[in-house]
């Protein structure tokens, strides 16, 4: 494997476009963000109750140049000292990517710089090490959305294994259909986390799916364990259903990671993805982690939710080990967790 000019002076422009949020990052060395912008598309897709892919992709094409301009003043510094450029390639939303990925190879183009197409994935697994660089490997990351749950070995910079992963639902989907089936609003998950603060968390047992199966997880029966649960009980609090849900859905995964950091040996635990800024999620996870003699990270909120810092990070490890991506490169809406076809 070739090495790349990669150091503590190698600045990358980042672009991350995989779904609802616009967003622009300069980093250097890999971990110090000089600037991270975020548009955020929540409000144009709540009247619809979830993300419509061509209205995101117009949102894109509308806020990108702003957002990279933002991005680089913020940083202090002229294109011209920009190393490299990356773009989140896959996966997510097939216009919304084309419309990062084809800007990103546009800005490299004229300015003469290597492209960098990046697993928005593998940028999840970013997060923590972007606040504490300082974490050792081997760690167990728990990679939480509305799209993914995994629980994740990484034993170094782009060696990882997936070692659990839900089997139906996205924990942040199974937050967002009960939502919406309470008539709270979208996105599901910041609502629940806000309520559930008034409500009782042992008021109703929901069942826990798999808790002694392995490591794989599933929230499609927790999901129809609430409808039904309300269904039969039309006059129950809001707040106590939000608390009990969302207790069974914590429960779960801090039982299924820790279970994997203790297979494997862990030096750290880290969270990542939207569902990693839920409250009861981080105290929970650090709480259970560090009475079993875990060290573990949690990223900032802001490094939680889809940002360019992460895509930026993960393109400068990706730069360093296997060098620029071809210019051919597209974007790959089903693209796994692995390096991005060069």
């Amino acid at each position: 494997m070739t090495m790349h000019e990669a150091n503590e002076s190698t600045v990358v422009l980042a672009i991350e476009t995989s779904c609802d949020e616009t967003a622009a990052s300069v980093v250097m060395g890999g971990n110090d963000v000089l600037s991270s912008i975020v548009s955020s598309q929540i409000e144009i897709h709540a009247r619809f109750g979830g993300v419509v892919p061509e209205v995101a992709s117009r949102a894109h094409l509308e806020s990108l140049i702003p957002v990279i301009n933002s991005a680089v003043t913020e940083a202090g510094i002229a294109p011209s000292r920009i190393d490299v450029v990356a773009a989140t390639a896959g996966p997510g939303l097939i216009g919304a990517l084309l419309v990062g990925v084809s800007a990103a190879k546009a800005l490299a183009h004229v300015w003469d710089k290597p492209f960098v197409g990046v697993n928005h994935l593998e940028a999840h697994l970013y997060a923590g090490l972007l606040d504490d660089p300082t974490l050792q490997f081997p760690l167990i990351v728990l990679l939480v959305s509305g799209g993914h749950t995994m629980i994740i070995e990484m034993r170094g910079h782009g060696d990882y294994t997936i070692l659990g992963r839900t089997i139906d639902d996205a924990a942040g989907e199974a937050y967002d259909k009960v939502a919406r089936y309470l008539n709270l609003g979208y996105p599901g998950g910041p609502v629940i986390d806000r309520i559930s603060v008034e409500g009782n968390p042992t008021a109703i047992d929901f069942p826990r799916a798999m808790l002694h199966d392995g490591l794989d997880v599933s929230f499609s029966g927790l999901k129809t364990s609430v409808i039904n649960y309300v269904k039969k009980n039309p006059d129950v609090s809001n707040v106590d259903v939000a608390a009990s849900f969302q207790a069974a859905v914590v429960d779960i995964l801090c039982i299924k990671t820790l279970r994997a950091a203790k297979k494997i040996g862990a030096r750290g635990i880290v969270l990542g993805g939207g569902v990693a800024a839920n409250s009861l999620l981080r105290a929970e996870m650090t709480r259970r982690g560090e009475a079993e003699g875990f060290k573990v990270a949690l990223p900032s909120r802001a490094m939680c939710t889809d940002n360019a810092a992460m895509i930026a990070a993960a393109a400068w490890h990706r730069y360093a080990s296997d060098g620029p991506t071809d210019l051919s490169c597209g974007a790959y809406p089903n693209l796994k967790l692995a390096a991005v076809p060069r």
